[in-house]
């Protein structure tokens, strides 16, 4: 049985995902874009930021969709940069998803990081499924806090 794609379905497919990768070491960085581009239903632009800084430089003409950071950063290192992407105008509402070394250590509780995978054994299928997923529950987040506030509106206008 054929499938029949919408043209809202064919224009997802063609346009490119913008992820912005964050860690401090290359090689490893390496093999997470290596896996980015094994993803073959879908076109991905990546950038690589090592630092808050180079971060921040990136954003300047880059627009991310989405955003991976390693856990080799250190723990202080990385709630600074989940801190400031989730308070930074041009990243508060997009999702971020860690990439972790082992399940031992405690994940960084925040609003803003919806998912952890675990580097080892990681592949591109599951590094597309957590993108694919992270996307329409940030969508889905953002749907209903609008819905929210227009309900909220009209429910305080009904009250006057």
């Amino acid at each position: 049985m054929e499938t029949i794609s919408t043209p809202l379905q064919k224009r997802q497919a063609l346009e490119p995902l913008h992820v912005l990768l964050i860690g401090n070491n290359p090689i490893d960085m390496g093999k997470v874009l290596d896996k980015l581009h094994q993803v073959r239903s879908q076109k991905m632009d990546t950038e690589i930021a090592f630092d808050l800084t180079s971060i921040l430089e990136r954003l300047i003409r880059f627009r991310p969709n989405f955003i991976l950071i390693d856990d080799n950063i250190g723990k202080r290192e990385l709630l600074e940069t989940v801190n400031e992407l989730s308070t930074h105008n041009k990243t508060k509402d997009i999702p971020i998803t860690v990439l972790k070394n082992s399940n031992y250590h405690e994940a960084l509780a925040s609003g803003s990081i919806l998912d952890y995978l675990l580097k080892q054994n990681l592949s591109a299928e599951d590094l597309y499924n957590s993108i694919k997923n992270s996307l329409r529950f940030r969508r889905t987040q953002l749907y209903l806090y609008q819905a929210y506030k227009k309900r909220k509106k009209q429910l305080m206008e009904y009250m006057q």
